[in-house]
């Protein structure tokens, strides 16, 4: 086993980030599909959660799915980690469009499970496979509320303060040399990160804040029936928002912490004995390669 783990390399972390990423959507879209198609056929309507639910869901799905992938690949679980990581942390620019790719194949994959499994569901809430299921799978400008008037720039502009807020806290909460959860409990934080995010945040567009999440469960709808699956429900061509922005909220978060905190904390010799856990190790000496951050996603 110690050996297969020693020489699965990139293949290995490509699998782990498609397996995390896997289990992210399996309980985030899973849960507003419950939320969305089962509980408008309860009688009254609304019966199976609300808001918070999925606001839970997504955070608990977050958390799992590090579990899953944190070993191996470190759990980024969001290209928008993973571009941050390269750019701030030396994570290997040569494993970027990899991670990518298998995120965005994992989140694609369990789409299609979660609209396999809730066919009846979709069909008898949404005959016609409109706005109103298509938010199960992928984002909207203010969730398909036209009552909201949130367009296609003033969702970019949340899934930038989305982004740049969950990768200011993953940074924060996954930095050895600051107050780092101690006893494995980073997955867990992180997931609370996102369900207070959920619930600050997920008005004007829903917050996907993670390209995969929102780009793998889209194309899925799209090939299972959803044919406006690309656009918003004002008919206009929106499915980049949720990849470009987060991609940039991502990096403006990094950059954030970086600026503002990691530059002024100590170094491992000027810290006070047993005030704060050791540094990551190098790449090499036995501890977790240079940009593997433990746990980091959304």
């Amino acid at each position: 086993m110690a050996e297969n783990s020693q020489n699965s390399g990139l293949v290995g972390e490509l699998a782990s980030e498609f397996a995390g990423t896997m289990v992210l959507i399996l309980f985030g879209c899973g849960v507003v599909a419950q939320v969305v198609a089962g509980g408008a056929l309860t009688s009254p309507p609304g019966g199976l959660g609300d808001h918070d639910s999925i606001a839970w869901g997504w955070g608990l799905g977050v958390t799992l799915g590090v579990y899953v992938a944190a070993r191996l690949s470190g759990a980024h679980i969001n290209p928008a980690v993973t571009l941050a990581l390269a750019a701030f942390k030396g994570f290997p620019w040569k494993k970027v469009a990899p991670y990518m790719v298998a995120q965005t194949a994992g989140a694609f994959i369990a789409a299609l499970i979660v609209r396999w499994n809730y066919t009846e569901a979709l069909a008898k809430a949404d005959p016609g496979h409109t706005f109103k299921t298509q938010i199960v799978f992928s984002t909207l400008p203010a969730n398909g509320n036209t009552n909201l008037p949130v367009g296609t720039w003033g969702a970019f502009r949340d899934q930038i303060i989305g982004t740049a807020i969950l990768v200011l806290l993953v940074f924060a909460v996954t930095d050895l040399l600051n107050s780092a959860p101690k006893a494995n409990m980073a997955p867990f934080i992180i997931g609370l990160i996102v369900v207070a995010i959920g619930m600050a945040w997920g008005t004007l567009a829903g917050y996907a804040i993670n390209p995969a999440r929102d780009f793998g469960p889209r194309l899925a709808s799209y090939m299972t029936g959803y044919g406006l699956a690309w656009r918003d429900q004002y008919h206009v061509l929106y499915w980049w928002v949720p990849i470009v922005a987060p991609l940039i909220g991502g990096l403006i978060g990094a950059w954030f912490y970086k600026a503002f905190v990691g530059r002024f904390l100590p170094a491992e010799e000027e810290m006070p004995p047993g005030r704060v856990p050791p540094p990551e190790a190098p790449e090499g000496s036995g501890g977790q390669p240079t940009g593997r951050v433990p746990g980091p996603e959304a």
